[in-house]
Formats: structure tokens, sequence, C-alpha cells
């Protein structure tokens, strides 16, 4: 293996940890039959087709092809190099690592370098303006400010909040440590004029920084400590190599714990609220990027949770915020809505200063409404409900509402409501709604024809393929089902093994089961049984842990016998003389190659070619 911590360190962390409950920060994973489902971390998704094994400690996603162990997940999620994720891993899992093996892989730096320096110097950039905040003159006038907001220093250092002094700062901290002018440009830290000339973005401002899932800083927004007419309330970073505001959340990385505990996310509409919030012990709070959620960030928060509750500010810009919000996510989200509301007419934060932390909290626990509530109370804004014409206009707007609602019994507790407060007759309330409901069937319908029932919703994973690959990739021949299944026998029994290994010039046509087997013959030579998750990081990141994977999710037999192996063996060898052939062919490649003759080099690579057309036309043929 590649990496430098001990076999034996990298065994115990894996075995002390589940993989279900580290992928489960990540992706809320529901039980389906043998496995656990949820929807794939690494791509966009409506049904569930990730899915993770938990008695064998692997995930595979049966849509998108990713597969492996506990380190590869996290690998291939944060970008991270093997010991890294090791680190990762063993710190969930609460597991002591050396020194020696920590060092090499803190701060968590991704494979991409320019994408690693850019992290490093958000990292000094924190760390700087929180000094600046909390241990100069320069920033006294800000930690005032923020004293004064209800932050204490330890909440502060949470959220990593600095001040950003009127005098230039930052670029001269970079000059000094010769940081690459080209990687200032661009980083998003600074302005540069029409000469090049760069000067620090962010000036006599308190700053917030916006980190990434796995708590890495990204980005800044800065909130103006002086008001000023020709300066915004909040200035933010530019979009970046590492900043895309449509798929960030702030406060994501530290709220994605509590969201699991309270199977609920509170969506704020600005940071200071979910600071509040967070110092009054509701911290799975979150806030957009901007004014309304983008599909990026709907799909972050689908994957944690199904409840989401909407906390706008409860003046009326507020409410038109909490109405707009609720109409994007009712159509275009699984996630189930709810309303909160701080009395008064007041923000989040405001209210905490105002009626402090118990109040507070009281809310959330016995403040939520329905979208359908908040609806009925935000359409009777501009009405006067003691008017006539403006109570038939309610009523027939809160009509409309319930005609979208799909539950009788929901509609039913609403029609009492109305019946209660205006005196109305319930049934004459209800011929009304069911006229509602017969218009928006019939608008529904192409050419005002019959009905057409909703598809049914599909509660079960989708079919496990057997390729390694996405299924776009279409059905795979005889030949690699033979492959595949040969491959997992061999992995799994011992007997197998040595039968098949014993017979002469035996290899596989596909060259990723060939490189696999490979690798297993190196395994077994260290190891005296098969498993799994050792043996995935056994290969190391070589593109082949999906294919080892996805094997484990195949539906096969319990049992083999010796005449499936002897099938599975003949299918695969009367592939053999074009692979023998090809073979060959390269070994003589070669040592031409190695002997320098360029014309015998020439005419070995056209002969290549031409064996490897054979074969593919061998697989076509095959997979008619």
């Amino acid at each position: 293996m590649a990496n430098l911590i001990p076999e034996e360190k990298v065994d115990q962390v894996r075995s002390a940890v589940n993989i279900a409950d580290f992928v489960g920060q990540y992706v809320q994973l529901k039980k389906a039959g043998k496995n656990l489902f949820g929807l794939c971390p690494f791509h966009e998704e409506r049904t569930p087709s990730f899915s993770v094994n938990e008695q064998k400690q692997i995930f595979h996603c049966f849509s998108c092809g990713r597969g492996g162990n506990v380190f590869s997940f996290i690998m291939d999620l944060e970008n991270l190099s093997f010991p890294e994720a090791v680190v990762k891993v063993a710190d969930f899992g609460h597991i002591d690592l050396p020194a020696t093996y920590t060092a090499q892989s803190q701060p968590a730096t991704p494979k991409d370098q320019e994408q690693a320096d850019l992290l490093t110097l958000y990292a000094d950039s924190t760390k700087l303006y929180q000094h600046v905040l909390l241990n100069t003159t320069a920033g006294e006038a800000a930690l005032d400010y923020l004293h004064q907001r209800g932050l204490d220093d330890e909440t502060i250092k949470t959220f990593g909040i600095g001040f950003a002094p009127p005098k230039q700062l930052l670029l001269d901290f970079f000059k000094e440590h010769q940081i690459d002018y080209q990687l200032l440009r661009q980083s998003g830290l600074f302005i540069e004029n029409q000469a090049g000339e760069l000067r620090d973005r962010f000036v006599d401002r308190v700053l917030f920084p916006i980190k990434d899932a796995s708590g890495r800083v990204i980005a800044f927004s800065g909130r103006i400590l002086k008001k000023s007419p020709d300066e915004p309330k909040y200035l933010n970073s530019p979009e970046t190599k590492l900043f895309n505001k449509r798929s960030v959340l702030f406060n994501f990385d530290l709220a994605r714990g509590a969201i699991r505990q309270r199977k609920s996310v509170v969506l704020f509409e600005g940071f200071m609220d979910v600071i509040a919030a967070y110092r009054a012990g509701i911290q799975n709070g979150v806030a957009s990027m901007g004014t309304s959620l983008t599909n990026e960030q709907i799909y972050m928060l689908e994957r944690v949770t199904d409840q989401l509750y909407i906390c706008y500010d409860s003046d009326m810009p507020g409410q038109k915020a909490t109405d707009r919000a609720l109409k994007l996510l009712s159509g275009n989200s699984r996630l189930k809505l709810g309303v909160l509301q701080m009395p008064d007419g007041m923000d989040p934060d405001e209210y905490l200063r105002s009626a402090g932390a118990e109040k507070f909290v009281q809310v959330f626990e016995a403040g939520k409404q329905t979208p359908t509530a908040f609806e009925m109370q935000y359409l009777r804004r501009d009405l006067n409900l003691q008017n006539t014409q403006d109570q038939l206009t309610y009523i027939g707007a809160v009509l409309q509402q319930l005609s979208a609602l799909s539950s009788n019994v929901e509609q039913d507790l609403y029609l009492n409501q109305l019946v209660q407060e205006f005196g109305l007759d319930k049934e004459d309330l209800r011929q009304q709604l069911r006229s509602l409901v017969g218009q928006q069937t019939v608008h529904r319908q192409p050419h005002g024809g019959p009905p057409t029932p909703p598809p049914p919703v599909n509660m079960t994973p989708p079919p496990p393929t057997i390729t390694g690959m996405a299924p776009e990739n279409g059905p795979i021949s005889r030949v690699e089902r033979a492959e595949r299944l040969l491959l997992f026998r061999l992995l799994h029994d011992h007997d197998v093994w040595l039968r098949v290994m014993a017979i002469a010039g035996f290899h596989f046509v596909h060259d990723q089961y060939q490189q696999i087997l490979v690798y297993a013959e190196a395994y077994f030579k260290t190891h005296q049984q098969f498993e799994l998750a050792n043996f995935t990081d056994f290969m190391g990141d070589q593109g082949l842990q999906p294919v080892v994977t996805s094997l484990e999710f195949m539906d096969v037999a319990g049992e083999t016998s010796k005449e499936e192996v002897a099938d599975l063996v003949n299918v695969i060898m009367n592939q053999q003389p074009v692979a023998e052939k090809i073979n060959g062919k390269k070994a003589e490649l070669t040592a031409a190659k190695q002997l320098g003759n360029r014309d015998l080099v020439q005419q070995l690579t056209l002969e290549l070619i031409e064996l490897y057309r054979q074969a593919q036309r061998v697989q076509q043929a095959d997979n008619l």
C-alpha cells in the first residue's frame, strides 16, 4: 500500500467505525431489505440508489457506479488522500492516532494543488482576521459591536468570526510571506484594478467565514461596521474555484450532526439568526447565500433530513420571503415543510436578545405552523375582514389553497376554522372546494381528457446492476457476466481460487478484472482470508474499488459448484485466442521498444490495433 500509516492501524480504524454511522453524517439512510439506501452524495437524484451494506462495510451507487469502503467514501466526497481519510475516520471514531500519522495529514489538503493552496490562503486569512478582532486595538470597535449583539468570545471562535480593519492588511501580510501573485488574483480576497494592482477586498467589516460541508473556509461575507449609503450592508466573496454560492449553506458543517439528531433543519434568513439560535441550543440551523434556495442547496438538505422549517423575519418582508420559499420548495423538493415565526414582528436574533433563551426555545418547541396555516395567516395581509368583499376575497383565496392539499383530513381541519370564524355552512364551503379541485384536475389534463392517475411513488431501491459502471453503459456481455461471477467466487472461495489459478494461461478478457486478479494474487500472499474492506484499501486508488464493491451487490447463490466454475471458465476461455494474441503482441511491442527498433514498433502497433478491433467485434457479436 502506498500510504505511510501501518496496515494494522488502518485495520483498527476501519474495524472500529461502522460505515453506516460515518456515511450517515452525509446521507440520510433508510433500511430497505438487507441494505440501507439514501440519495447519492456524488450526483443529484430523486430516487435513492445509493446503498450501504453494514455486514460487508461497503457502499455502492447503482446509478453512478461509485463504490468502496469508508475510506474511499470520504476520499471521493471530499477529495482527500488516503492518509487524510484515515485520520478523518479515526477522529469520527474517537481513535487516537500517533502524532507522526496525523502530522502528515493535517490540515487536510485535496489532491489538487491549486485548490489546496487556496484553502491554505483562506485558513491563514481567517486566523489573521480573528487575531485582529480579538487581540488588537484595531478590532476593539468590532468586538464591542459583536458583544452588544450577544456574541461572547467562545461563539466568535466557534464560527471563526474576524475583522478586516480600515487599513489594508491582508495583501501586505501575503506579500511578506511571498505568496504567488497569480494565486492571490484567483483567491477572491482582493480587487484588481486595470493596472493589475491588488488591494484588499474586505476593509472595515466584520467577517463571517463561509465554510464547505467539511468545515474548510472557502469564502467570506463581510458586514459593514459603519453604515454608508455607498456601501452594501453585506459584501460576499466572488465565485472562485472554491466557492459557488449556489452550492453552499452557512453553518451546514456545524449543523449536520444536530440535523440528524433532531431529524429536521431550520432555514434562517441571515447569519446572525443562525448564530443566535446556535447560542440558544438550536444548532440545526442554516442560511442560504442568497434570497432563495437553489436546487443544489435543496439537494444538500434532502440528503440529510426529511423535514425543513422556515424561520425568516416575522415582519412583512420576511413574510413575503417565507411565502416565496414555501412556493419554491413545495414544487421542487421532497422535504416536508413547516414555518416558525418569532412574535412581535422580530427576527430571531432580536427576539433572543429581548426575550431570552428560554422563551426563544419555546417558539421552536411550540410555535410550528403548517404551510397552510401560515398561508391562511399571510393571505389576511392588506385585507379588512370586517368588510364583506374582503371576506369573500379571503375565503376564495383560502379555498384555492386548500384545493392543492392531498389530505382530506387536513382540508376538513381548515374548513372547520373558516366555518367557526365566519359562521358559514360547511357543506357550501365543501361544494365550492370540490369545484376548485375539479377545475384543477381538468386544467392538468391535455385537451380536457379524462384524469390521469399520478404515477406510483417508488419506495423501493432500484434493482442492482451487475456491472461496476454506470447503467448508461448498457447491458454487459455473457463473457463479462461470467468474468464478474467467477471473480466473485475466486475472491470468496479459496478452493475455487486454487482450482482456477492452476489452469495454465488463464486470465480475464477485460483489463479491469485481470488487474483485480493480479492485486488478489499479491493480497493472498500476505493475507489468509479475503476481507473486502481491507482488500479495497490494499488495491489503493486505482479506480477498481467500485468494480469490486459492485460484485458484492450481485444477487448470487451462496454456494458454488465445480460445474458452475467449469462453465464460467469455459465461457471466458473461449475468448482466450484473441486475448492471448493481444498479450503476446504487447510483450513483443515492449521488447521492440527496449531494443529501439522503430520499424518493428510501428509494425507491431498496427498489428495490436487490429487485434483490439477483432476483440471488439467478438464482444459486439456476443452482445447480440
